[in-house]
């Protein structure tokens, strides 16, 4: 007998269809096993793919709701753009102006504002964990760019705010634009750190609406957003002065795979240490569908 299965699918971080992050959420997933999970989100071949576990009373609300990410290659404990849109989805539908998501990383509330007409969500993310910090010249042979292109006045370390990234500050927005990293020589350097992923940084952007731009270059190729990387991003600029506490600040990125995406960020700082991690964006709806088994 034939099982169907809702969804929504979103361009997360953008304003605009057809930019920022793709997402599909399917707000109802009971019934699903992690085999037919995985295969959708093969099937979607999207970034990532997230299905929501409602138990249809008042907890979800109060204690928030079971969500699961899956990407093409397995399930991932924690990723910006899909809580954030998920969480969008699941604010329209109950009415509620904040939301709460319930990952392997824990709880992460979502709160939503209206924004120039438009629905703004901004998240809270977990404490960020500052890891090692790495030899430029290693890390600009893994890159396979030019050792200069590198700023040498701040440090490039690992931060986590769910998934551990190497923060690499760029000198200028040009030269991160034509750097060609590519994966295996990433990957290679990656298995010996302590960082899943590169998040790569430059001091200026294309658009006037942002002061940093980024690119983050993964297996299935280049990510138009990614709201775990901007989280450790901002918590590394205020801790290292690049960015002061509380400070607004929007990275710019999926430019170079033409889906261009606006990140914003923020965070504080107590005691030395950044603290209250928080990153939001625009969600917008591009298709309602049934998945049907």
């Amino acid at each position: 007998m034939a099982r169907t299965y809702p969804f929504v699918w979103l361009d997360v971080f953008a304003r605009t269809p057809l930019e920022g992050n793709q997402l599909a959420v399917f707000p109802d997933a009971r019934g699903l096993s992690d085999a037919e999970m995985q295969a959708i989100a093969r099937e979607t071949h999207l970034s990532e793919t997230t299905f929501v576990f409602p138990e249809g009373d008042s907890s979800d609300l109060e204690h928030g709701f079971a969500t699961r990410i899956f990407a093409v290659f397995g399930e991932m404990p924690f990723a910006g753009h899909p809580t954030l849109g998920t969480a969008n989805v699941l604010s329209q539908r109950t009415g509620s102006p904040e939301v709460s998501l319930r990952l392997k990383v824990g709880r992460i509330p979502v709160q939503f504002t209206v924004r120039d007409g438009l629905r703004f969500g901004e998240m809270v993310q977990n404490e960020p964990e500052f890891g090692r910090t790495h030899d430029l010249t290693a890390v600009a042979k893994a890159l396979d760019v030019e050792r200069d292109v590198i700023d040498p006045t701040v440090p490039i370390q690992t931060v986590s705010t769910g998934v551990p990234f190497v923060i690499v500050p760029f000198r200028t927005l040009d030269s991160l634009s034509r750097a060609k990293p590519s994966w295996p020589a990433m990957e290679e350097y990656l298995r010996a750190s302590d960082a899943r992923f590169f998040y790569l940084l430059a001091p200026e952007a294309g658009d006037p609406a942002a002061q940093v731009r980024a690119r983050m270059v993964f297996s299935g190729g280049e990510d138009p957003a990614t709201g775990s990387a901007a989280g450790p991003a901002i918590a590394w600029m205020v801790r290292h002065g690049r960015a002061k506490p509380e400070q607004s600040v929007v990275i710019e990125q999926g430019v170079e795979v033409f889906r261009k995406s606006l990140i914003h960020t923020r965070a504080a700082l107590w005691d030395g240490r950044p603290t209250r991690v928080r990153v939001g964006g625009y969600c917008v709806p591009v298709i309602d569908g049934v998945l049907t088994l």
